[in-house]
């Protein structure tokens, strides 16, 4: 979009000068911020964080809509394949994750290509044909392979927008409260898994058809919005930048703090951004510098973050999220229509208490809620599965209480951490590429978990919730003694951290400990005492820390799958 001309503003401009007794200088029309769709300011920025709002809604909502389809009569009869068959149910939903790693991959490739606006736009076009795809599947016409390519494809635009969006957003954002920033979306997520398990209930009483193609047709609702709000908001303006576009830069920053391209604070932010790109430009990182140790500690950083990703896969989160009216139906024998009613209920719980860490996350800590989150799910967990032992319907009902507990704990805490932690673990050198790998395991693990969970229901019954609760007792000494705090730590701390318990021989838990609060000043003293920083590295770290959207690397706080 273009900014707003001079006819755009004459009429308040002239307005203004009209108010008797101003004093006001006369700001002429081309000397007036620019504009998209006729926005500046805190409404631009709020247009930008509901399109963003509404792709992390969109993802949760394909989480959950699977839910209460994939064992509905009237989508085993259409699909003959999955009917009463655990392991092609587990395949036609786990394929979903297939698709989405890689779109996260094309969006890594190509996203430099596109830029972050026409990567959200074809991402969520991608989606569009995929749900269709699926949609229009027709009992004469090889309907489960026709639906199953449809999720791939659905997938490939939800990899693709769930890489970009948060880039998006953080490079046209002023928060400098990462946490926070991750935490909000985290709880979206949650907000739309809630509305898929619902609608899914909604349609289950509907006629054959109605049940399994509205829910799934009713992402196209999420898909429209994002594609018609991209159209009207501006790219991001440090894409513009670091692509020789300083112009069109410069009005998108100018349009965002509403004021005039030529005002000193846009032309500092443009200057800030340069020392950004040519300071994370100057060295490239490479793969094999993840393997590196040193001060830097680059390997035992990437292991430790992604690490996180892992456990929050095998913790369960998603077995329960996918398939928790299965579980109900096949663990507890309850009827589906009731399996449906107990889901949605739980996953009210779960959207309400992910906003648990929106207003705690930096009070309490990363290490208190990875341990209290693993504590909580272990018990849950015991819970379920003991009460599943005895094998009567009345025993089992406690089983329901277990899940709805393991769902409280989860959204409160291994939601959102596992995208924060990682991303502040790693130095600026290698951040991107560590967060990446991360990612990738994420995805992996998640099509794992999605794949595996119906086979072992079939064939270990309550031994499932066994494994996961023997999984989550596992995390709580890894965290224990692998996992330093980083809580109210700027970046260029948490470089030292790592750099004191590589010096001074000891753990970085109680490096972590030990390590005063630091001015900027102190902090780099330290760094260059230590040979923690290079020079760019350095010129990263400060503009990360006085000015956090125009850093190079902000975006890498970000959950790329999330």
């Amino acid at each position: 979009m273009r900014a707003c001309g001079p006819v755009g503003v004459f009429w308040p401009t002239f307005i203004f000068l009209l108010v008797p007794g101003s004093n006001c200088r006369i700001n002429f029309p081309f000397n007036m911020p620019p504009t998209f769709a006729g926005m500046s300011g805190r409404p631009l920025s709020l247009s930008i964080s509901t399109v963003a709002t509404m792709g992390f809604l969109l993802f949760g909502y394909d989480q959950g809509v699977m839910s209460g389809i994939i064992s509905d009569p009237a989508f085993n009869n259409m699909f003959i394949a999955t009917k009463g068959d655990n392991v092609m149910q587990a395949t036609v939903t786990a394929v979903y994750e297939v698709g989405c790693l890689f779109g996260a991959i094309f969006a890594l490739v190509f996203g430099e290509l596109l830029g972050r606006r026409w990567m959200i736009i074809s991402g969520a076009a991608v989606m569009i044909i995929g749900v269709i795809i699926q949609v229009t599947a027709m009992p004469a016409s090889l309907p489960l392979l026709q639906f199953i390519f449809g999720r791939v494809i659905t997938g490939i635009g939800n990899g693709m927008n769930t890489s970009t969006i948060p880039t998006y957003q953080a490079e046209c954002s002023k928060t400098s409260n990462r946490g926070l920033l991750i935490c909000i979306e985290g709880g979206v997520i949650a907000i739309g898994t809630m509305i898929a398990y619902w609608i899914d209930y909604g349609a289950h009483f509907g006629p054959p058809d109605l049940v399994w193609r509205f829910p799934i047709a009713f992402q196209i609702v999420f898909g429209i919005f994002i594609i018609v709000g991209m159209c009207y908001l501006p790219e991001s303006p440090r894409y513009l930048i670091a692509h020789d576009r300083v112009d069109e830069g410069e009005k998108v920053l100018a349009a965002l703090k509403k004021i005039e391209v030529d005002d000193h604070e846009t032309q500092l932010e443009k200057n800030l951004v340069l020392d950004s790109i040519r300071a994370s430009g100057a060295e490239k990182a490479k793969f094999r510098d993840l393997l590196t140790g040193g001060p830097s500690q680059h390997f035992r950083r990437m292991v430790v973050g992604s690490s996180a990703q892992v456990f929050q896969q095998i913790s369960g989160c998603n077995a329960v999220i996918y398939y928790l009216p299965v579980l109900l139906e096949q663990s507890i024998g309850q009827s589906h229509n009731f399996a449906l009613l107990i889901g949605g209920i739980n996953m009210i719980c779960y959207a309400i208490f992910a906003t648990f860490s929106w207003f705690f996350v930096e009070k309490i800590g990363r290490r208190k809620l990875f341990l209290g989150g693993s504590y909580g799910q272990c018990a849950a967990m015991i819970i379920v599965f003991a009460c599943l032992i005895p094998g009567d319907s009345q025993t089992a009902k406690g089983a329901v209480f277990g899940l709805f507990l393991y769902m409280c704990f989860f959204g409160a805490t291994w939601l959102p951490l596992p995208w924060l932690y990682p991303a502040e673990l790693s130095p600026i050198k290698t951040r991107s590429k560590a967060n990446a790998i991360s990612t990738c395991n994420n995805w992996l693990f998640n099509f794992t978990v999605v794949m595996i969970t119906p086979v072992m229901i079939e064939h270990i019954g309550w031994g499932t919730y066994l494994f996961f609760a023997a999984w989550n007792a596992v995390f709580i000494p890894v965290i224990w003694f692998f996992y330093p705090e980083t809580a109210g730590r700027s970046l260029e701390e948490i470089d030292l951290i790592f750099a004191k318990g590589y010096t001074q021989q000891m753990s970085y838990v109680r490096a972590a400990k030990e390590l005063p609060r630091l001015a900027p000043d102190e902090i780099e003293e330290q760094a260059r005492e230590l040979g923690v920083l290079d020079e760019n590295e350095k010129i990263e770290e400060r503009i990360e820390r006085d000015h956090p959207s125009d850093s190079a690397e902000f975006s890498a706080f970000m959950p790329s799958q999330l």
